[in-house]
């Protein structure tokens, strides 16, 4: 009698779950080919090989189809996304941020490992430089980038392109893991102050610069008040200097009024201030409207009455 038994022996490739390779990485703008793949920088996936495909469909994995890149090097790591398979064998080709932040030269071995990740619901990203802020709406235009995007790493450095330029954020985390997939997902996002910005001090100034500006005013009152209007004296055909007013006295600087300046000026915007207030109209007026009747005159004759011609 003969006995078997089946787990002696190791299980074949067909019924493994996982899949790991290596392979040597180029960024994009070395992939051969007709087509403008400039698309693929501005995502977090990458190009492999029409061989990782078939072993892809011969293992147990989920979907959507998620890796792990390690560059054992430098021990550093990022998650991505795939986007097609058309790359040469033995070459995959990744995003050019994305070789930065595995520290990569062109050539370089990477270690490619299938994961399964959790789907995000927070992540907090700080833009590397103040210029982020001119965006009129930041999260709109980062909710756009993200669709390019299979998955986020705490501390990696993402690239993304608006307006025909490009801005880096740093991923400075993610919940409800280190490493989360953001496909089909309802995340919310929130931003750090960028790096290198610091708080305008605009109140701070205009405070200290009150007293200065009070004590500038009272200064107005010593000035030349120049040209004023009807300052002559009147001559009389008689000569005689009766009822000839003489010319009005020098203004007291009490009497001086002059326009405290507009503080909250910006330039392109004009302010229309009115301090005349419209009059009320008269109700003799308003009757006299009321009391209109058309046609109601009284004619004239030429001819007069009781004198015949």
């Amino acid at each position: 009698m003969f006995s078997f038994n089946m787990f002696d022996h190791p299980l074949p490739r067909a019924f493994q779950s996982r899949f790991s390779t290596q392979y040597r990485c180029y960024s994009v703008s070395m992939l051969a080919g007709p087509n403008d793949r400039s698309d693929v920088e501005k995502g977090g996936k990458i190009i492999m090989p029409p061989s990782a495909l078939d072993q892809l469909s011969r293992l147990n994995i989920t979907y959507p189809m998620l890796f792990k890149l390690t560059n054992k090097n430098s021990d550093r790591m990022t998650h991505c996304g795939v986007l097609e398979f058309v790359a040469d064998e033995g070459i995959c080709y990744l995003p050019h941020w994305m070789m930065q932040n595995l520290l990569l030269e062109e050539g370089g071995l990477v270690q490619v490992e299938s994961v399964n990740l959790m789907v995000a619901t927070y992540s907090k990203f700080q833009p590397q430089s103040p210029d982020f802020l001119d965006i009129t709406n930041p999260k709109a235009v980062l909710e756009n980038a993200l669709r390019n995007f299979a998955c986020l790493t705490t501390g990696d450095v993402i690239a993304i392109n608006y307006n025909e330029k490009i801005y880096e954020l740093r991923v400075m985390e993610t919940k409800p893991d280190k490493a989360v997939s953001i496909i089909e997902c309802d995340m919310n996002v929130d931003f750090d102050a960028p790096l290198g910005y610091k708080e305008p001090e605009r109140k701070q100034q205009q405070h200290e610069e009150s007293p200065e500006e009070e004590a500038d005013h009272s200064s107005y009152a010593d000035m030349d008040v120049g040209f004023r209007a009807f300052t002559g004296s009147g001559n009389r055909l008689d000569g005689k200097k009766k009822g000839i007013e003489p010319s009005p006295a020098p203004l007291d600087p009490s009497d001086i009024k002059r326009g405290i300046p507009n503080y909250e000026f910006k330039i392109g915007k004009i302010t229309f201030i009115r301090n005349s207030r419209p009059q009320p109209k008269k109700l003799e007026d308003e009757d006299a409207v009321s009391r209109f009747i058309a046609f109601s005159g009284e004619g004239q004759s030429l001819r007069k009455k009781g004198r015949k011609p």
